[in-house]
């Protein structure tokens, strides 16, 4: 199998699990409801209320409620709380009945990627729901949208790093490869994958953010409707870029690659002005195409996002820089195209700066998007960055490798400056008016001068050892690239832990609804696993009424032999003060009647015992008002 087929296949292969992965978890964490999860009120509320760990956008049917028979309950478009972004808020039609209500929410946070849930509460007393909630919750992200939405994101990196490596390679590097078919052909593929990839991102931007059909990518509608979004004015630029890359390809594949080496001073000059022309608008293009993804994904929200921009910026255009080139260069070495050692060598400077600027970059980053040390391995964003970290100290490792061969190298074994001399016809008497005898010999001649160039290559030691290791960097790029993809479309360690931290009383959230906190718990034994949720009803100083249910890994209710729970208020040396919790129903515990003296950041404390010696203690922060 021949070194191109070798990189297809692998392309198609994480192709094809980029397409398998998952739907995008959540990028906007829910961090509070009102009501709460599962929670139990005694009045039905006037409104629902979400809070998000980030802005969203709310579309005509963000928000939907249910009652037990599937009807819908909301009135009037979701909007956001007093203006406030990461809020949502619908209104509730007034006389709702007692029963299970079901809250199925969709939008897309600041970050570009479509978020969605679904969760349940209950008035008087819970009841039984013809609702699906885990389906409700499978509303957008997926499918054969999201499927291609994610290759189509791969694709988009890989055909930038071609684009902008290859080009800085030929136009620095070794300015002659750019007369060279091969090696425009890598530039012109980056091109051409980018613009494919952009168009196909953006037809199914709609369809995947919206949880519809294949058939919505057709659909002007909802085409206008995805430009007006910052995710589609992004793509749309990136277009507009591509356009001015064509004529930057044009110029360096053209004038500047034809000058060849200057004969005067004057020949020098043109020149010297050409490729500082080409530098400065091909490092504007670049800077701008990879200004697209910061704008509009990770770097754009959260902390210090004016500095985690440019960051970003200066993160790709390393990865292109040196993924790219390497790729450029292994073309250049597997082709036998007689590249200059000096080409090599200046290219390794340029890389070792490009991978100096990407440890230094994604060492921020990460730091910026995990939040606790902790949140590499709880997470699943922290547990895909360990595989690129070591995939990262992998290439570095065969980069050294490279450099190591690269100080070894001698004259090219083989040159395209000079063609071989060709071969004087060979004569078969009665055979030189038979095309399938010519035919025949022509193939012979074109193999046995393949073997020869062939085995010309491989006899040079140096280039036959640099190439390996060029190939096994080019191998392990595109499988950072698809790890890359796959963290892109994965929520953040800093935001997904902001599910389980404090959970605290908005200002926006209507008075005399229930204050609700859910804790995740493992008791280590059999069937340890569960969840418990804790509704504090008002949530206010003075007295309180406390439910506690209990349910495994799936939202069933189940009983164990025993909870305890307790509130201590840590500023104020109060506590712990226990609760004394009766069994109600199946999973569901109650106290009638708690009193919390004074306002702050009380810590709640459950402790769940699953048998005689398996038991847990979890504790998590509620912020009591006055």
């Amino acid at each position: 199998m021949t070194i191109r087929r070798a990189l297809v296949v692998l392309g198609a292969l994480l192709a094809v699990v980029l397409g398998a992965a998952a739907p995008a978890s959540a990028h906007a964490a829910l961090v509070n409801t009102n009501p709460g999860e599962d929670a139990i009120v005694k009045t039905a509320p006037q409104q629902v209320l979400l809070t998000f760990s980030e802005g969203v956008l709310l579309s005509a049917d963000s928000l939907r409620v249910l009652d037990p028979a599937g009807g819908r309950v909301d009135s009037g478009p979701p909007q956001h709380a007093n203006g406030n972004s990461s809020t949502a808020m619908v209104a509730l039609r007034a006389g709702l009945g007692d029963g299970t209500y079901t809250v199925a929410w969709k939008a897309v946070s600041e970050d570009s990627h479509p978020v969605a849930g679904a969760f349940t509460f209950s008035v008087g007393a819970p009841s039984k729901t013809t609702v699906d909630v885990a389906e409700q919750a499978r509303a957008v992200g997926g499918g054969a949208a999201g499927v291609l939405y994610g290759i189509g994101r791969y694709v988009a990196y890989a055909g930038y790093a071609l684009l902008v490596g290859a080009s800085v390679f030929l136009a620095v590097c070794w300015p002659r490869g750019a007369l060279l078919r091969p090696m425009q052909r890598i530039a012109g593929a980056g091109w051409v994958a980018l613009v494919a990839s952009t168009i196909a991102l953006l037809m199914l931007r709609g369809p995947y953010a919206n949880g519809g059909g294949l058939g919505d990518a057709f659909d002007l509608g909802v085409m206008r409707d995805v430009l007006n979004t910052r995710p589609g004015a992004a793509l749309l630029s990136r277009l507009l870029l591509l356009a001015a890359a064509a004529v930057f390809l044009t110029v360096l594949f053209g004038s500047y690659a034809k000058r060849g080496t200057p004969a005067n001073e004057s020949e020098r000059a043109e020149r010297a002005d050409l490729a500082w022309g080409l530098g400065i608008g091909g490092g504007v293009i670049a800077t701008g195409i990879a200004a697209t993804w910061a704008m509009a994904e990770h770097a754009s929200v959260g902390i210090q996002s004016g500095l985690a921009m440019p960051v970003d910026v200066l993160h790709l255009l390393a990865m292109a820089v040196w993924l790219g080139g390497l790729t450029a260069l292994l073309t250049a070495l597997v082709a036998g195209l007689g590249i200059e050692r000096e080409a090599v060598e200046r290219f390794s400077r340029i890389g070792f700066a490009a991978v100096v600027t990407l440890v230094a970059t994604g060492v921020y980053q990460s730091w910026r998007q995990l939040g606790s040390w902790d949140a590499f391995v709880s997470t699943s964003y922290g547990q895909l960055l360990l595989v690129k970290i070591g995939l990262v100290v992998l290439l570095v490792e065969l980069a050294w490798l490279s450099r190591r061969w690269t100080a070894r190298l001698g004259a090219p074994a083989v040159s395209v400056t000079a063609p071989a001399a060709k071969r004087p016809e060979r004569v078969v008497a009665g055979s030189s008016t038979d095309p399938a005898r010519q035919a025949q010999l022509r193939l012979q001649r074109t193999a046995r001068d393949k073997a020869q160039a062939k085995r010309t290559r491989e006899a040079d030691l140096e280039r036959t050892g640099l190439r390996r290791s060029v190939l096994a960097e080019v191998a392990v790029a595109v499988v950072v690239l698809a790890v890359t993809t796959l963290l892109t479309g994965t929520q953040p360690g800093r935001a997904a832990q902001e599910k389980t931290g404090s959970v605290p009383a908005t200002a926006d959230a209507p008075s005399g609804l229930p204050l609700s906190v859910r804790i995740p718990y493992d008791t280590g034994g059999a069937k340890g696993k569960g969840q418990a949720l804790i509704t504090i009803d008002p949530g206010r100083v003075g007295q309180n009424e406390v439910h506690v249910l209990i349910s495994g890994t799936d939202p069933v209710p189940v009983d164990v032999p025993e909870v305890k729970l307790e509130f201590t208020l840590k500023a104020k040396n109060i506590g712990p003060l226990p609760v004394a919790l009766q069994h109600l129903d199946v999973g569901h515990w109650t106290a009638a009647s708690v009193q919390l003296p004074i306002a702050g950041t009380w810590q709640v404390s459950v402790t769940v015992r699953t048998s005689d010696i398996d038991q847990v203690t979890e504790t998590r922060n509620v912020e009591i008002t006055s």
